[in-house]
């Protein structure tokens, strides 16, 4: 879970985006004039609904209206994806998807109720988090990924590691790291990492490739050691954890990302003011800073960008689904 506290409590307002001309009321141009509802496909306080907020937040210093949150969770986002594509496309229903609706979801699940092609339309990337491996300090020995996959080896009950649950980017990192290496492995569903932690903390759970927003903390008390990061390169404030290219397992790039989306038929003049004003939010250089802070990186792009995004990485996830038998029905 990203910690609200390290993006509140400093004040970030700046005025609201101004269009040259004049606009009529009502029209496309003029949005927002009443409250946007954002639909979050995730429950409260995880990383989605989190960054969610801060980004309604900042939405709603810069254009003038409340950004109201809605969680809508069950089914992998599936249920609150299903709420926002049969919203009225008129901008006043938004939400946060992650790469889980845009490239995994469609794999794991053998009917769907919606389509992230044909039902939304992308207005643009949002954020990122890498993965990060990490282990109990006082229950794990190994000080480095090649020490942890030795002393796996030579358990005879093998290890397990933890998820957020099945299909997730933890899930399929964790998988796909002991399938790769034909380790004796068990994956053990969580509903998020405030459940994880406890069990890794107890001895219970061996490992997790998890978030890296969500374990920072825990890290730096040294309460848990992280081994790598699943980025392409090292995070900016934890340059001590390599990249799990450095650590021994090349070909091991896997970051969680979002992107804000519409119902399809949203107006596109609605979509390139929502585009405009977020472009300002990850332009704050005291944004960003805090994102990196709690483990996230801001992005932005154009809609064209975020819909090729997604679907560049579905080859990837569908092999992964494939090797992995995960299943979510």
């Amino acid at each position: 879970m990203i910690a609200r506290r390290h993006f509140l409590g400093a004040g970030l307002a700046l005025p609201a985006i101004r269009t040259a001309a004049a606009q009529a009321p009502g029209s496309a141009t003029d949005w927002p004039s009443r409250p946007v509802r954002v639909i979050v496909p995730f429950p409260p306080a995880g990383s989605t609904d989190v960054m969610t907020r801060i980004y309604a937040e900042q939405l709603q210093q810069r254009l003038g209206q409340n950004f109201v949150i809605e969680n809508r969770p069950g089914a992998g986002g599936n249920i609150g994806m299903d709420a926002i594509a049969k919203s009225t496309p008129d901008g006043y229903t938004l939400g946060m998807a992650t790469i889980g609706q845009f490239s995994i979801n469609q794999f794991l699940y053998s009917r769907m109720p919606w389509d992230i092609d044909r039902d939304f339309v992308a207005v643009a990337l949002t954020y990122e988090l890498p993965n990060v491996f990490v282990v109990s300090s006082q229950h794990c020995p190994a000080r480095s990924l090649g020490e942890f996959i030795e002393w796996t080896r030579a358990r005879p009950q093998g290890i397990s590691y933890g998820s957020p649950g099945v299909g997730t980017t933890a899930h399929l990192s964790g998988a796909l790291f002991t399938h790769r290496l034909k380790l004796n492995a068990e994956h053990v569903p969580f509903r998020g990492a405030a459940q994880i932690t406890p069990a890794m903390l107890s001895g219970d759970l061996t490992c997790a490739i998890d978030n890296l927003a969500s374990y920072i903390p825990i890290i730096q008390e040294g309460r848990m050691r992280a081994f790598a990061v699943t980025d392409s390169e090292r995070w900016p404030n934890l340059p001590e954890i390599p990249t799990m290219a450095e650590a021994g397992m090349p070909d091991f790039v896997i970051t969680s990302w979002a992107a804000m989306v519409a119902p399809a038929a949203t107006p596109r003049p609605v979509v390139d003011r929502l585009n405009a004003a977020l472009k300002t939010i990850v332009d704050d250089e005291a944004m960003r800073r805090r994102a990196i802070q709690a483990g996230t990186k801001l992005l932005w792009s154009t809609p064209e960008d975020a819909v090729a995004r997604g679907r560049a990485e579905r080859p990837m996830w569908q092999e992964a689904v494939r090797l992995t038998g995960a299943r979510a029905d």
